[in-house]
This record gives structure tokens, sequence and C-alpha cells, in this order.
């Protein structure tokens, strides 16, 4: 197993992408703290239609521990008390995923700036966050490492004048954290996601969703398990010597922008 033992917090990890994330460190056998405000999962009308059980007794049924902390990222004293009760139930915290995420459509014409302030503040503000504050902790690790998700919408429009910008910000946030922290032996990078099939998805219509598979280079979105795997390659032991470094997957869809 990769990740035996080790001790993960992944945000957002009720749904999705975090949910697919904490499944295959659940596989690797990592401890899993699912930190988010809901704890059922959401269903989609596109994707993920059926899914009804918390990610913690999937996480269960794999044979590994994981705890459930609802918890809002933008709330720096709710993050605070997430990490405090991780460190509590498991002895200490190996890997910080910063994968929750927020999307509100809307051109810089249509979108509010109380919702430009609220994208920004879970998918940025909430990011440094989690970060911050865990890196007491994880320089205490012999494993310590940060994993962002971003988006491949990082490197070009198309999302709204939040989220692409948040997302990019992260992706230059992993470079500047890895210079910062490097000597400290924890490593920092990000995974930009392409299309995913999650229930994020709900805001598009099918004539978007269809010119989105056309622009993928392979014949399928990707699934909760793609990012899954490479955030498991990330957190291990064979990525010690990654850092500062963003991977897109995506299926090929930036290598035709």
């Amino acid at each position: 197993m990769l990740l035996k033992d080790r001790i993960c917090i992944v945000t957002g990890g009720s749904s999705g992408i975090g949910r697919g994330i904490a499944l295959e460190f659940a596989r690797e056998g990592a401890r899993i703290a699912v930190v988010d405000k809901r704890e059922t999962p959401l269903r989609g009308k596109y994707h993920e239609t059926d899914v009804t059980t918390p990610t913690v007794a999937e996480v269960e049924k794999l044979g590994a521990q994981g705890i459930f902390l609802q918890t809002d990222v933008a709330d720096e004293s709710q993050v605070t008390d997430a990490i405090q009760q991780t460190v509590e139930c498991f002895g200490g915290l190996d890997i910080l995923v910063n994968n929750a995420g927020i999307h509100i459509p809307g051109g810089a014409q249509e979108i509010s700036i109380a919702d430009w302030d609220q994208v920004v503040g879970v998918n940025l503000r909430g990011v440094f966050i989690a970060t911050k504050l865990a890196i007491p902790h994880l320089k205490q690790s012999n494993f310590g490492r940060i994993i962002q998700i971003a988006s491949v919408h990082a490197y070009g429009g198309g999302a709204g004048p939040a989220y692409a910008p948040a997302k990019a910000a992260i992706v230059n946030m992993v470079r500047d954290l890895a210079l910062e922290i490097g000597q400290l032996g924890i490593t920092v990078n990000a995974i930009c996601p392409g299309y995913i099939e999650t229930a994020i998805q709900d805001y598009l219509t099918p004539e978007q969703i269809e010119e989105a598979l056309e622009k993928t280079a392979l014949p399928r979105f990707g699934l909760p398990r793609d990012i899954g795997r490479a955030v498991v390659f990330l957190a291990s032991d064979d990525a010690e010597w990654v850092t500062g470094a963003s991977l897109l997957v995506d299926g090929g869809f930036a290598a035709g922008v």
C-alpha cells in the first residue's frame, strides 16, 4: 500500500473529486479526515445520479479509517478546529489535499460582487487558510505533502471571472510555497483536472457537455478516480522529489488550446 497509515485531510471530500481522492487514499491504506460542509454526497442530473452513502462509510468498507468533520473552508476558526480534530484523532498530519471548490456561473456583467467574493473565498482564500494552518503539523511529518486541486481553466478563460482566476492563482501559489517550505521537507503540487463526471457539472447544458467531449482528446470524460490516482502518486514516496509542479489530468483537453 502506497500510503499505509498516513494521515490525510481531504477538503470537499463528501462529493465528486474529493470523494474520489478519499476512496483512492483508502485503497492505499491511509487514514482520512473528510472535511466538508455537508456529509451527504451531492447527486447530479448528469453524473453521480445514484450516489447516496457518505464517503466515510465507503472508506470504512475498504478497510480504512475515516472521520467526517463538518467545516466551511472559508472560515478560519472552523478549519483550525478540523485540523486540530484530525491531529487529535489520528496523532498527526501527513497529507493535506485542498479540493473544496465552488462555481457560480456568469460573466463579469452578470455575476454579483458577493458571488465573486464567495467563489474566491472558497477556491483561493480557503486553500490558503488550510495550507497555512496545516504547515506546522506537516513540519512534524516525515512525509509532508500538500496537494492543491486547481483546474484546466487555470490556463485559460471560459469559466467566469472568479473561478478561472482563482484556479490560476493556486498554480502560482504552489510554486511560491514550494520555494518557501521545500527545506522543511514538504512538497507542494497541484492537479489541474479537465471535465470530470461529477454533480458540479449540473450548471451545464447537454450541448455544452457535448462540446467539452469534442474538445477532449481521449474518447471519454474523466472520473473522480482518475484524479484520485494522480493525487495518490503526488502523495506517495514515488513523488518525493516532485514539488512546485502542476499536473494536467484532463484527457488532453488543454492540448488543443
